[in-house]
């Protein structure tokens, strides 16, 4: 089994935010703009985004892109106006998948990272969710909740604080929890991987080994990869103040 590094100090492990992807559901706000740069209460959602990680004591991000990804960069640059750290890796000319974008942006990763959907807004404790990795002994961990259909199809059967099987395309009346978003994995886990290919993938295999532990959030999730969710994040911003 492969053993979750020690932690060397009391900063939490970098973030790489998946933010390379067509967006195509949210056209025709996507098509001159990327998903990350779509206005939610009066900022870009990536702004949220990043509020929300300083909050946790983060203190390093890569953003993962690829879809009109040079706009993104122009905007945030070094990452200096946020006091965060912020690199970018690049898909280049042909699309990687959400697992290829995470492979080439390894060398700027270290050892262990956070993994954060670019559409994901998540009131999780980051810091809890590490522990737990760290605890678990695994190689990988899942942020799961108890979902029951409600803001997105099921696909995760979580019990006993274990995750049983994850299938995002062959689900059963067992799942009633979610990809809750955010992940947490060590290079490792990338050594015998190659070209493009989906992280969910990835993803159900290590659930298959039991090589992935789970960590079960209690708030729901909040996303902008559609009309209906962006305008369901921006409403829980305005009365949750948490934008300015």
């Amino acid at each position: 089994m492969s053993t979750p590094p020690a932690s060397s100090s009391t900063a939490p492990l970098p973030v790489a935010i998946l933010a390379g992807g067509l967006a195509t559901r949210l056209r025709p706000i996507t098509e001159t703009i990327p998903k990350s740069l779509v206005s939610v209460a009066g900022e870009p959602f990536l702004s949220h985004q990043l509020r929300l990680l300083k909050t946790q004591g983060i203190t390093r991000v890569v953003l993962c892109i690829g879809h009109l990804g040079s706009m993104i960069e122009s905007e945030y640059g070094s990452g200096g106006a946020w006091g965060i750290d912020i690199a970018y890796s690049h898909d280049g000319p042909q699309l990687l998948g959400t697992g290829g974008a995470l492979r080439r942006a390894l060398p700027l990763l270290g050892d262990a990272f956070f993994v954060l959907y670019g559409d994901s807004y998540l009131p999780v404790d980051f810091r809890a969710v590490e522990a737990a990795w760290r605890a678990s002994g695994q190689p990988a961990l899942m942020t799961v909740f108890r979902n029951e259909g409600a803001w997105d199809t099921s696909n995760v059967e979580f019990s006993g604080g274990r995750i049983v099987r994850y299938d995002k395309t062959e689900r059963t009346a067992s799942m009633r929890h979610i990809d809750y978003g955010l992940s947490i994995f060590t290079r490792s886990v990338f050594e015998e991987t190659d070209g493009a290919f989906d992280l969910a993938g990835l993803q159900r295999g290590l659930v298959e080994r039991g090589k992935m532990a789970g960590f079960e959030a209690t708030h729901r999730f909040y996303e902008v990869g559609s009309h209906a969710g962006l305008a369901d994040l921006e409403s829980f911003l305005r009365s949750d103040g948490s934008c300015r």
